[in-house]
């Protein structure tokens, strides 16, 4: 059930609570704007990937894989989920899965180290497993 009465987090309040969350990841921000850099490991096994998160009061934040980690698979298929092999598609907008009173520390850095964890499982078995629709 959606409340009506949640309000949009202003920056401040998203900066607070990666930092309180996340104090290793470095935030640059502005009254209406924040990139988020940080390092992200799925699991113990896995490589880290360095990630950064842009943000606008108003849209949805977009999420780069900054290192040279995200390759094709052996069969040299594109990596699922992504826009344009670039950004990582984490939610869809309109099943509004992620609101702009959601906290990112809760919603899409998890999801971004969950997202990982399928990106590999799909790199050595070809499935992916994370569930979701492609971007079209």
């Amino acid at each position: 059930m959606t409340n009506r009465f949640l309000r949009e987090r202003n920056i401040i309040e998203q900066v607070n609570s990666i930092k309180c969350k996340f104090p290793e990841f470095k935030i640059v921000y502005t009254h209406s704007r924040l990139k988020i850099f940080g390092k992200i490991k799925p699991t113990s096994r896995s490589v880290e990937y360095e990630v950064m998160i842009k943000y606008k009061l108003t849209e949805y934040p977009e999420i780069w894989i900054l290192n040279d980690a995200l390759k094709r698979n052996v069969r040299n298929e594109e990596i699922p989920h992504m826009y344009d092999q670039e950004r990582l598609c984490l939610f869809r907008p309109k099943y509004g899965e992620f609101r702009f009173s959601d906290c990112i520390s809760e919603t899409i850095i998890p999801w971004i180290s969950l997202w990982l964890y399928h990106y590999e499982n799909w790199h050595m078995t070809g499935i992916w497993d994370g569930g979701g629709e492609h971007p079209s």
